[in-house]
């Protein structure tokens, strides 16, 4: 069983990578194969340009490789800091070009997009990590938590992905080393839960 890691931070240094990192281990150690993208280190460009949009186009070769990874993977793993309630933007644009019609889900034939899709996604687990510097409490009673909405009920539920887990680490900028290192080991226990020793 293979899952597929998706990191994005622009900074190498960054608590995000440590996170993606310790999963990328976790998952190994359980017996998983890991398929891993640094979404920065890649250069991934997230434009979607208009001649993509089409289901049946031929797609540059890094982004058929990406939809042919999510499209096969077990589980799927998502690292990102919360920027204004949302993914960074080259995270976004990899959701809009690679969670494409075809790949992700689909419509009836004859719906023209008007009914509710069906999900393609063989995974059955997915699990986003994203650090903040909003309080748990505040992000969901003054924002409404718009990235649990967003991951949650706008893409992995309409993608056909069944179980979800979101963990927040949260506040990053007062955090210490102490809390950093516990944010890892519930990292561990999160991944141990969903993709158990096989």
């Amino acid at each position: 069983m293979n899952v597929s890691i998706i990191l994005a931070h622009p900074n190498p240094e960054s608590f995000n990578h440590a996170i993606a990192q310790a999963a990328a281990s976790q998952l190994q150690k359980n017996g998983y194969s890991v398929i891993f993208h640094d979404l920065y280190a890649e250069r991934f460009d997230p434009i979607l340009p208009a001649e993509e949009i089409p289901t049946q186009v031929a797609v540059p070769e890094q982004l058929k490789a990406h939809c042919m990874e999510i499209s096969s993977a077990d589980g799927i793993v998502i690292v990102h800091p919360n920027w204004w309630g949302q993914p960074p933007a080259i995270l976004k644009g990899w959701v809009d070009r690679v969670l494409r019609p075809g790949v992700a889900y689909k419509f009836l034939e004859g719906d023209k997009g008007e009914g509710i899709p069906i999900g393609l996604l063989k995974a059955r687990t997915a699990i986003v990590f994203n650090t903040a510097n909003t309080g748990s409490r505040r992000e969901r009673d003054m924002f409404g938590d718009p990235l649990q909405l967003i991951w949650k009920n706008c893409i992995f539920d309409l993608c056909g992905v069944r179980t979800f887990h979101r963990e927040m680490f949260t506040i990053m900028i007062t955090s210490t080393m102490e809390q950093r290192k516990g944010w890892l080991n519930r990292v561990d226990s999160v991944l141990d839960e969903h993709f158990p020793c096989r």
